[in-house]
């Protein structure tokens, strides 16, 4: 009788590190035994042949200052692959919500936010193998960084920042979705928007002078200053690495993250 009473007694004791690797494993492994992890490989290939191959001859003409136009779009492909990235990390997160996953990771002795920090862990991966294509991808065509060492990292280290905050967002936005498939969608405009209308392309002189106060301080743009500066440009027009310049994009990054993050909490806190 003794037995049996210590016997309902027990708690498991959740192994909070291995749980997460676990979870981790679940979401990279399969990706790339099934091949889905060439997505990422191939976007941001996909993305510099879209950009390069019909604007270089006229931005060339038009002019921007730089010494190619390779150097001057690299960074807007950056963020677009980390859009991809980050509307893949909507698909899954909306998927487990869907799918009943979420309740049943609830009804488990699971730290609510374990299964949150799985899915970054595999967007992680996923950010990394996007933004080592997307430097391959504007190599090729002519990208070049002109900087020592220290600005070279400093610009991959934005990079994978500015990813880490749109796939927060987006794990959010695809937690409280009601349809992956929906969600993919809808997240596909944000960045076809203010990637158009950003210096990302093109210069803010070439925009309509009623629109170009949008466009030089929308977050892509402040994004695609502050990548520009890092990198360099052998004309010297890409942009000294100050506060003044860098601030904009690291605030930028700050209150996304935080926001996600501060929802993130709440959600989680809500279904445990």
């Amino acid at each position: 009788m003794t037995a049996a009473v210590w016997l309902t007694n027990v708690r498991a004791t959740p192994a909070t590190l291995q749980q997460w690797w676990v979870l981790s494993v679940r979401l990279i492994v399969p990706a790339i035994k099934s091949g889905d992890i060439l997505n990422m490989v191939f976007a941001p290939i996909v993305f510099t042949a879209s950009f390069y191959i019909p604007l270089n001859r006229i931005m060339s003409f038009a002019g921007t200052g730089f010494s190619s136009y390779a150097q001057f779009m690299a960074p807007i492909v950056m963020l677009q692959a980390a859009s991809f990235t980050a509307i893949s990390a909507a698909f899954r997160a909306s998927t487990d919500a869907v799918s009943g996953l979420d309740r049943r990771f609830d009804a488990m002795p699971i730290h609510p936010l374990v299964p949150t920090a799985a899915r970054m862990s595999g967007n992680i991966f996923r950010l990394l193998v996007a933004v080592t294509s997307a430097l391959i991808a504007t190599h090729v065509i002519g990208f070049r960084f002109r900087l020592d060492a220290w600005h070279t990292l400093g610009f991959i280290g934005l990079t994978l920042l500015i990813g880490l905050a749109f796939c927060i967002g987006a794990d959010v936005i695809g937690t409280v979705s009601k349809s992956p498939e929906a969600t993919t969608q809808l997240l596909v405009l944000p960045p076809l928007i203010l990637g158009m209308l950003s210096t990302g392309l093109a210069p803010a002189t070439q925009f309509p002078q009623w629109v170009q106060g949008f466009v030089r301080n929308q977050p892509v743009s402040q994004f695609a200053y502050g990548l520009r500066a890092l990198a360099g440009d052998t004309r010297g027009n890409a942009g000294a690495v100050t506060w003044s310049l860098m601030t904009p994009p690291l605030l930028w990054i700050a209150g996304i993250v935080a926001v996600s993050v501060l929802l993130t909490i709440r959600l989680n806190q809500r279904r445990s």
